[in-house]
């Protein structure tokens, strides 16, 4: 047994973050490098083994134009120059055959940028490739793992058959799926092997092994191998890069040479060969597939392409099962929240409606006691410390600044000394600020969970070695199971508990208290309503939207299949029930993305408004024709506290709507701004000079379908200014318009403002 990881000095924890590993300028010698910068892309860095070519000595290549140098790839990394920058990662071009002298080789051309360069990779093909499973061969086991993705009941079933996949593409002795905690350690969820490698399933790995540096190259840099951890690492040369002095920046390469730190740990875990591949999550590295093999093994680029194939699709899946859990514990923590706010608003004292029932208080948070703490009462409800040891815990976060007045903590001991006499009661807390005048609290209670956690070789061991001429780091040399009783610690809360909770605060002090008598009567409606907006939801995911596509589909292969029997007024016929068809499938779609939008939690974060609103206008511009006239006039905007994915659905549906609405004029004025701020609110505003609309039916506007021009003049379906109401009423604004027939129209809207967003 032994104490905790995080007991390690700070500096034996960071120092391998320090090491520069994308830095190192060496690569991996099966295949070579070229660095290409100039308009005319000359070769100003190059790998040490770059091949001799006839009439084209290697050591001549250095200040040559590609087209001189490699004519052979000139016109593929030319056709590569003129693309967008990738987002992530290499991207292939082709395979090419050169003669060396020594015979024919074969190579697999990658390209990424590092700043102002072009970076080629030629990745020699192995001889064992042509052998190898081929992309027809491989398609029936891509085509039965989605399958069996869907099929999977739970993430560890996604994740062993994952593992089991990868390993069969790729021949290795073991392949492991690695699933980071929020302290990023490791623990391989999911296993597949041969027996040649011992099993680490279930074992924990440090974070330290895995140092921040490297995982951010891996959230940026999916795929990555090393054939033989033996090799001779190969020099780029020049060293530094001439027209910066700094070495290249190999982050996104295929062939980049591995830390030594790795090769040592490789070596130390028994394995030659090793191939990783990232798992992103809402673009968040979730974990890995980490797969291994005793001796050294080429993965040809086909079934290298497949498992970052197999890996994404499996993301996907991953991110739908934890979206859908969460929303089910959404549902079900919502619906306590609404019978306490029912419970509240019945009581004179809202605070009796909480004591009253104490079951659905616990349930709320799925905690084991709670505690109602204002200036001169203290109330417990289940498993707490007592009351004394309660107050302190008040008088504490009393001292403390939370953002939000929110605070959670699975560790309470270790930023609350005290609270580790009483960790089985209280080792997680969950509290609440309910007065804004007052030190008021409802605080929840979890007790300690006492794990024995199964370490592969103790985390604890020093990275950083004292050695003559100063430190070194050094891999861990054991991976033999290593257990540590973790004390101190609860079940940690959930996004959904903690966002259940700021609902409650927000409740009680924005409604309760102001409104106690309202919502007793809307309680029970609101329930009922959401219960019928569920099943209204769920019939248009899946009755109303398959009539509509098999109405499109046969009235295609009709059109297709009977052209020529059709008179011109039944191809007429045809074309208009396809087009009425996909307009009411787009009635659905938008209808249902209505309906959800008031049951998603806001996310509130401070952000520029100028900078959201040239992002919206730049995407919005690329539909626009070439022959339109648009003159667009942004003032300052300022900043704002407010959910940027929703905010985000306000300007698109205000900035299209006045580029729709300017269409016929020869010259469209579109302007956004803000009014000067007044009674705690920011005014924003979007202004055009379109075909505007009557005031008489500006209660319209707002409403869902409302529309006040007809389809044949302008499309739509009249859910965009729902939406804006919706979201902007959700942050706590208004919303309101001003037109002419003829003249234009301005939308107004509001939101709430916090001292930081002046």
């Amino acid at each position: 047994m032994g104490s905790s990881a995080r007991s390690l000095p700070a500096a034996h924890l960071t120092a391998c973050d320090r090491e520069p590993i994308h830095i190192l300028g060496t690569l991996q010698p099966h295949g070579f490098l070229l660095a290409l910068g100039g308009p005319d892309l000359r070769v100003v860095q190059a790998s040490a083994n770059v091949p001799d070519l006839p009439d084209r000595p290697a050591a001549e290549i250095h200040g040559r134009p590609l087209r001189r140098a490699f004519p052979e790839v000139a016109e593929a990394v030319e056709a590569y120059r003129a693309l967008p920058p990738a987002r992530a990662g290499a991207s292939y071009l082709a395979s090419v055959t050169l003669d060396t002298g020594e015979g024919l080789r074969s190579y697999d051309l990658a390209a990424h940028r590092s700043a102002d360069l072009i970076v080629l990779e030629f990745e020699e093909v192995a001889s064992e490739a042509a052998s190898h499973q081929g992309l027809d061969a491989l398609y029936p086991r891509l085509s039965a793992f989605v399958e069996g993705l869907h099929a999977a009941a739970t993430v560890a079933d996604l994740c062993a058959l994952l593992a089991a996949d990868i390993r069969h593409i790729t021949g290795f002795d073991r392949a492991l799926v690695y699933r980071f905690d929020r302290d990023w350690h490791g623990t391989v969820v999911a296993e597949d092997g041969n027996g040649v490698l011992p099993s680490y399933l279930d074992l924990r790995f440090p974070a330290s092994d895995i140092p921040a540096q490297a995982r951010e190259l891996y959230r940026r840099n999916r795929l990555r191998i090393i054939p033989d951890a033996g090799y001779a690492p190969v020099p780029i040369l020049p060293t530094l890069t001439p027209a910066t002095g700094q070495p290249l920046d190999l982050s996104q390469s295929v062939l980049r040479s591995v830390s030594p730190v790795h090769v040592e740990y490789m070596r130390n875990m028994g394995t030659q060969a090793s191939m990783s591949v990232s798992i992103l999550v809402d673009g968040t590295l979730w974990g890995l597939i980490s797969c291994h093999n005793k001796a050294p093994r080429r993965v040809p680029l086909q079934a290298r392409n497949a498992c970052d194939f197999l890996t994404r699709i499996f993301a996907l899946q991953l991110a739908a099962k934890e979206r859908g859990a969460l929303a089910e514990q959404r549902i079900r923590l919502g619906a306590i929240q609404a019978r306490l706010l029912g419970f509240m608003a019945e009581e004179e004292q809202f605070i009796d409606g909480l004591l009253k029932h104490p079951e659905d208080v616990l349930a709320l948070a799925e905690a084991a006691g709670a505690a109602i703490v204002t200036a001169g009462t203290c109330r417990l409800l289940g498993v707490t410390p007592s009351e004394s040891e309660v107050q302190g815990i008040h008088d504490w976060l009393s001292r403390q600044r939370h953002e939000g007045e929110v605070y959670a903590t699975d560790a309470l001991g270790e930023v609350h000394p005290p609270a580790a006499a009483f960790a089985d009661r209280a080792s997680g807390l969950l509290a609440i600020s309910i007065s804004q005048r007052y030190a008021s609290y409802v605080l929840w209670f979890r007790p300690e969970v006492v794990q024995t956690v199964k370490w592969g070789g103790n985390p604890n061991k020093a990275a950083v070695q004292d050695q003559a001429g100063g430190e070194r780091l050094h891999p861990r040399q054991s991976f033999e199971i290593w257990k540590e009783t973790v004390q101190g610690r609860s079940l940690p809360w959930s996004v959904a508990e903690i966002d259940a909770a700021k609902d409650l605060r927000a409740a009680v002090l924005g409604i309760v208290l102001r409104r106690a008598e309202e919502l007793a009567a809307l309680s029970e409606e609101l329930q009922r309503s959401n219960k019928e907006l569920e099943a209204f939801s769920y019939s248009v995911s899946h009755d109303l939207r398959a009539p509509f596509r098999h109405i499109v589909g046969y009235s295609e292969l009709l059109r297709a299949r009977e052209a020529d029997r059709l008179s011109d007024k039944g191809r007429h016929y045809v074309d208009t029930i396809v087009e009425a068809a996909l307009s009411a499938g787009r009635l659905v779609d938008n209808l249902l993305s209505f309906s959800q939008m008031g049951r998603n939690a806001l996310n509130r974060v401070f952000g520029d408004m100028n900078l959201l609103v040239e992002e919206v206008r730049r995407k919005a511009m690329r539909d626009v024709g070439p022959n339109r006239v648009i003159h667009w006039q942004i003032g300052s905007l300022g900043r704002v506290y407010a959910d940027p994915v929703m905010l985000r659905l306000v300007i698109e549906n205000l900035l299209s709507n006045a580029i729709k609405y300017t269409r016929d004029r020869p010259e469209a004025v579109i302007e956004v701004g803000r009014a000067p701020d007044r009674d705690g609110e920011a005014e924003f505003f979007v202004r055009d000079n379109g075909v505007g609309f009557d005031m008489a039916y500006v209660g319209k506007l707002f409403g869902v379908f409302q529309r006040l021009h007809r389809v044949e003049e302008f499309e739509g379906t009249g859910i965009g200014l729902a939406n804006v109401r919706r979201i902007v009423e959700r942050h706590g604004g208004r919303t309101w318009a001003e037109g002419g027939l003829g003249t234009g129209a301005t939308f107004h809207f509001t939101l709430p403002l916090r001292e930081s967003a002046r």
